[in-house]
């Protein structure tokens, strides 16, 4: 791997650090390396192997020029992008980070103008919106996502599960921690709006490999809409509206929507769609039920309360 200059403090960046997080793709990844090779202004790479148990890590470092980054166990998409944003940061300090998925082999070489709008300072986070893809599934996770953000921030996204995304330092950091899973792309889309920044969509001709609609596809999506709605109840406010119950009565309210979402992964896409219209409906009402069931766990815990003292009374003389 090359040594790269850090970057001069007060000049907008020149190039950026692209992250691929991967789990099982030796069949793809090379191809998109090679092809991400070729973007000037992509000037370092770092792929993540998140578990595989393939060579997904040996074909990248097959391919030369790459740090590869490996979890030993497979920890999710979430993570595997924060650990790449880890190890780009100390290759190119400061510098945009753009997140690639594994699977776009040869046409990774034209997400060039998915990077420009950041470089040039006129955007602080650009989506990439692919052509239509042959194959795919029914919408759902695509639907929830997009009403979501479009609830949760006003911004309808016309791709919102799109995971090729260029952003600058500062907004990644303080959109940190990532959303859980398959949720970190509506989650970042999320905070990036709220904290103010310019989000911009740009049409990029790649293509990726579909799920298609088998059992195995099937699965993938009910976990991925699980993670999604998650990331979204998270995002809703009603951690802000417990703080009548303090710390304690935000965390019960975010345990209970992360058992919904375990609910989903365990039974499926029927059972991952009422989960997705539970939390909906909670944060439609302005998360009171949720709200009074974390207030009235939190008295729960706090025992019983002592009642306060009489106050005294003057001596008589």
């Amino acid at each position: 791997m090359s040594v790269v200059e850090p970057p001069v403090e007060g000049m907008l960046q020149q190039g950026v650090v692209a992250v691929v997080p991967a789990n099982d793709e030796e069949s793809r990844i090379g191809a998109t390396l090679s092809a991400l090779q070729q973007v000037p202004t992509v000037r370092a790479i770092v792929v993540v192997d998140d578990g595989s148990q393939d060579q997904t890590a040996q074909v990248a470092e097959w391919v030369g020029g790459v740090e590869v980054v490996r979890h030993g166990r497979n920890r999710g998409k979430a993570a595997a992008m924060t650990s790449g944003a880890a190890r780009a940061q100390e290759l190119m300090p400061g510098a945009p980070v753009l997140f690639v998925d594994a699977d776009l082999g040869d046409s990774a070489a034209r997400l060039g103008p998915v990077v420009s709008p950041v470089l040039a300072g006129t955007a602080d986070m650009t989506i990439a919106v692919l052509p239509p893809q042959p194959g795919g599934g029914f919408g759902i996770v695509v639907r929830t996502a997009g009403s979501g953000i479009r609830r949760l921030t006003g911004w309808e996204p016309t791709q919102p599960l799109s995971g090729q995304r260029c952003i600058t330092h500062d907004a990644l950091v303080d959109a940190m921690p990532l959303a859980r899973g398959w949720g970190a792309e509506v989650g970042l889309t999320v905070d990036v709006l709220r904290s103010g920044g310019r989000v911009l969509e740009v049409p990029c001709d790649l293509q990726h490999r579909v799920t298609g609609t088998d059992l195995q596809a099937q699965a993938h999506r009910a976990r991925q809409l699980a993670d999604v709605s998650l990331a979204l109840a998270e995002r809703s406010g009603v951690p802000e509206k417990v703080r009548e119950g303090g710390i304690e009565g935000g965390r019960i309210a975010r345990e209970q929507g992360a058992r919904l979402a375990q609910t989903a992964r365990d039974r499926g896409v029927p059972m991952a769609r009422r989960a997705a219209g539970q939390v909906n409906d909670q944060y439609r009402k302005h998360g009171r039920p949720l709200l009074d069931r974390a207030r009235q766990e939190w008295q729960r815990r706090q025992g019983p309360q002592q009642p306060p003292a009489p106050p005294q009374q003057p001596p008589q003389d």
